[in-house]
């Protein structure tokens, strides 16, 4: 019952035709081919982005982490000691000593 039957496909063609004239078809077909060109060149490049994140995910499972460090720990460096801090001397003051 669902079956295409080839009377069907000359009626739709009969209907394109009338439709679209017969100048526009083949324009209509062309661009209808690109755009399916273009769709699977598309969905290719998906599909290889696709297997490359497959490959550097399983080249990156392969890593294994460092060895824990054995060697004992380097000194810290000491913190330098403060120097006091000078205080502000006044100017009137200084010209008063000399």
């Amino acid at each position: 019952m669902g079956a295409l039957k080839p009377w069907h496909i000359a009626v739709l063609v009969v209907v394109l035709i009338l439709l679209f004239g017969a100048k526009r078809l083949p324009d209509a077909a062309r661009s209808l081919g690109r755009s399916l060109r273009i769709i699977k060149a598309e969905t290719k490049s998906l599909h290889d982005d696709d297997r490359d994140l497959a490959e550097k995910a399983d080249a990156q499972a392969g890593y294994q982490p460092l060895p824990p460090n054995t060697q004992q720990p380097q000194q810290q460096y000491a913190p330098q000691p403060q120097q006091p801090v000078a205080q502000p001397v006044d100017p009137v003051q200084r010209v008063r000593e000399n």
